[in-house]
This record gives C-alpha cells, sequence and structure tokens, in this order.
C-alpha cells in the first residue's frame, strides 16, 4: 500500500509539471522545437561512450533476468544503432510541424468561415518495454507534435534510457524550453505504471510498447485512451503469380532481417499453384537460414520442418520461427489472415494487379503491402522520422504513430457581427 501511495505521488507531480510544460509547448513556434531537436542529436552522437557504457549495465541486469535472445537484441545498442537514433532526432527535426496545420477550411451561408487544425493532445504516457531507442522517438514526437510526455521505460532497460533521457533534457535546456516537456519515471517499480494508468486528468493518452503482457495489462487497466496494438502476428503470402525472385527476397528479409520487432512475419501462407510450379525453394530458403519451420499439411513433408500445431497459427513468435500452410488462392489467404491476424501488417507477394487488390480490399490490418517486406512496418521507414508505436485500433491514430498522429484538432470559427437567426 505504502509502494502504490508513494507512486501515485510521484507520478501527480510527474503529470502536474508536464501539464504546465504542454501549456508553453502547444504555444511554442517551430523553431525552439527543431532546436531542441537538433541539440539532443548532438548531445547522444557526443555521449555515445556513456550511452553503450550504461547499456552494457542493462544488458548485464537483462541476463539476469533470463530474458529471450529476441528481448537482448531489442534491448542492445551499439554505435550504428546510437548513430540511428540520433539521426532519427535530426530527421524529426527537419519535418514540417503539424501544430497549427489547417486539415479542412470552408465557408458557410450565414458569413462564417471555418477552419479545422491542428492542436496538441497535451500529455501523453509513454510506457515500454527493452527498446532504449523509444526513449527518444517518444520524446521527439512528443516535442514536435507539442505535447508533453512522461516515459516509463522498462526495468532491464533503466540505464539507456536514462543516459539517452539526459541527452533529451539537454536539448531542452539549448532551446529554453521546459526540462519537465520530457520526463521519465526514475524508478523501477511497477507501481509507478499502475499509478500512470490511473492518472485522469493528468495524462491525456496512454501508448504501450512491448509485447503482449504489457499491452494486455494497459488495455485492461488503463483509466485514460489508449493507442496499441496488442501482437505483430505478421502475415506474407505467396500468390500464384509472384515473381520467385522477389519472393525469395522479401520471404527472408521478412522473417530473419530482425526477428524481435513487431514487424517480422510469423506465418507465411503458399498459394498451392506457386508450390506447384516452384516446389520446395521457400521453405527450403527459410531451413537454410536457420529458421524453424512449422508447417501444416503437405508442407510438413519437407525434410528439416516441424509439424505445425494449431496454436503455431496466430501466434507471435518474435523468433527464428515461422508457422506455413498451403492455401488454395486469395480468398483462402484472406480467410486464414482474418481469423489468425492481429490486423498489424500483411505482405501479398503478386505480379497480378487484381489479387493484389482483391488482398487489399478483402483485409482491414493497420498496414497492408505487395511485393515488400513486413519488416517496412516502421514509422521511419514511411518517412516519420520515427515512430512511438503501430496503432492497430480503428480511433484516432492508425497505423505507425508519428508527429502528425499525436495530435488532435480544434475549430476556429471566424464571422463578422454574424449572429444566428
Amino acid at each position: 500500500m505504502t509502494d502504490m501511495v508513494q507512486a501515485r505521488q510521484l507520478i501527480d507531480a510527474l503529470g502536474a509539471a508536464a501539464r504546465e510544460a504542454a501549456v508553453v509547448l502547444a504555444q511554442t513556434p517551430a523553431g525552439p522545437k527543431r532546436m531542441a531537436l537538433l541539440s539532443a542529436a548532438d548531445a547522444i552522437a557526443a555521449r555515445t561512450p556513456d550511452i553503450l557504457a550504461a547499456n552494457a549495465r542493462d544488458l548485464d541486469f537483462a541476463r539476469e533476468k533470463g530474458l529471450s535472445d529476441a528481448m537482448l537484441d531489442r534491448l542492445r545498442l551499439d554505435g550504428a544503432r546510437i548513430a540511428a537514433i540520433a539521426q532519427s532526432l535530426r530527421e524529426v527535426a527537419e519535418q514540417d510541424d503539424p501544430v497549427g496545420q489547417v486539415i479542412a477550411e470552408w465557408d458557410r451561408p450565414t458569413g462564417l468561415h471555418i477552419r479545422r487544425v491542428r492542436t496538441p493532445i497535451g500529455v501523453i504516457g509513454v510506457i515500454y518495454e527493452s527498446r532504449p531507442n523509444v526513449t527518444a522517438d517518444a520524446g521527439a514526437l512528443a516535442l514536435k507534435s507539442g505535447n508533453a510526455v512522461i516515459l516509463r521505460g522498462g526495468s532491464e532497460s533503466l540505464h539507456s534510457s536514462s543516459a539517452i533521457h539526459a541527452c533529451m533534457v539537454e536539448g531542452l535546456r539549448a532551446a529554453g524550453l521546459p526540462e519537465t516537456a520530457i520526463q521519465m519515471v526514475p524508478t523501477r517499480d511497477r507501481a509507478a505504471v499502475s499509478a500512470m494508468l490511473g492518472a485522469q486528468g493528468l495524462i491525456d493518452v496512454i501508448i504501450p510498447r512491448g509485447g503482449k503482457g504489457l499491452v494486455g495489462l494497459v488495455q485492461d487497466q488503463a483509466r485514460v485512451p489508449v493507442f496499441a496494438h496488442l501482437e505483430g502476428i505478421c502475415h506474407i503470402y505467396a500468390d500464384a503469380a509472384a515473381d520467385l525472385d522477389k519472393a525469395r527476397r522479401v520471404v527472408l528479409n521478412a522473417k530473419t532481417r530482425r526477428t524481435g520487432v513487431c514487424g517480422s512475419a510469423e506465418c507465411l501462407l503458399i498459394d498451392r499453384a506457386f508450390h506447384d510450379r516452384h516446389g520446395d525453394v521457400l521453405i527450403r530458403d527459410l531451413l537454410e537460414a536457420g529458421v524453424e519451420v512449422r508447417a501444416d499439411g503437405d508442407l510438413a513433408r519437407i525434410p528439416g520442418t516441424v509439424p505445425a500445431k494449431p496454436d503455431d497459427f496466430g501466434r507471435e513468435f518474435l523468433d527464428m520461427i515461422i508457422a506455413a500452410k498451403l492455401v488454395d488462392g486469395v480468398e483462402e489467404a484472406i480467410a486464414h489472415i482474418r481469423r489468425h491476424g492481429s490486423q498489424h501488417t500483411e505482405s501479398i507477394l503478386t505480379e497480378d494487379d487484381a489479387t493484389a487488390e482483391r488482398f487489399f480490399a478483402g483485409l482491414d490490418s493497420a498496414i497492408l503491402m505487395r511485393n515488400a517486406s513486413t519488416q517496412f512496418a516502421d514509422g521511419g521507414e514511411f518517412g516519420m522520422g520515427a515512430e512511438i508505436g503501430i496503432a492497430t485500433g480503428k480511433m484516432h491514430a492508425r497505423g505507425p504513430v508519428g508527429a502528425e498522429q499525436l495530435t488532435s484538432f480544434k475549430y476556429l470559427v471566424t464571422g463578422d457581427g454574424t449572429v444566428r437567426a
């Protein structure tokens, strides 16, 4: 009980400071926000050795906790990943400022002129696991969109996230913006998560970034709105009209580039006509790359595969494992994805325009692709510079959540002594 009381007091203090900062940020022009992000990027680049040292401590802690290889990969930083974090901040800095953008405007017969313009949401709460880069991505996107943010990173990434957060604060300081615009919960105590989820009136929206357990907890307990996806059960479908060379490249990349990200392909559907024409090549490619293929039906006869169990379909492995199945045409592929998918990302491999359009029309996942790897399900790859996560709900934000998705809107109505009859 004492822990919960202390956690609520901590979140109340952070939330009150964030609300004050949000008022300032909502009125801050683009220039100071750009300066803050560029200064933070410079600080991250300059402090790379310190960030790596902090990350080494986190990796030691994570190994002691017994984290999986996929989770360790999410946590691990190196020089290239830190350089990418800094570059992401620079890209966000150079984007158009969404605040104040006119979404639509029109005139009414009454003489009123009406504009719908983008406005910040207010205070964003981000709860995440493992990935220390979320500290920079979330801070940057919140700042760009005029929002204050409270960050609660995973216990295993505390040192790395703290080192990156210090660079973000340095950027705010350099631009003369409130240092409380980007705050980090300074404790591993899980009571702080519960306190954030109940912080009505202080936090306007919660964004969880992590595994099924974390996201499910947030969706079950949050008393404030949530942008989230529960799982990234991504499918890739090799149609009868798929180009073999393209299919081989895309399938391997979709599964093996990074297995611990939510855009990793978890199920391969192969059209029976494609298989009759090209044989087992896609499965053999995966096996030779070290992927465990859990195969259904005729595919289970391929040497080296493992017979699939029913619950292997609709499962997020986040590992060098993929489920595979033959289907008879695009309609059966669509039906399978509807039954087992999580509305995250699906890709069709085909040279047939009509089949591709049928796939796009028949599914309602947040991201649908053609002849492209599901690993592109990423805000940076969409030109957003960064993302806080992939939202699979249908209200407000959907797909990669970038700066623009962290805005709401208001109506600005202008008259000329206009009165209503």
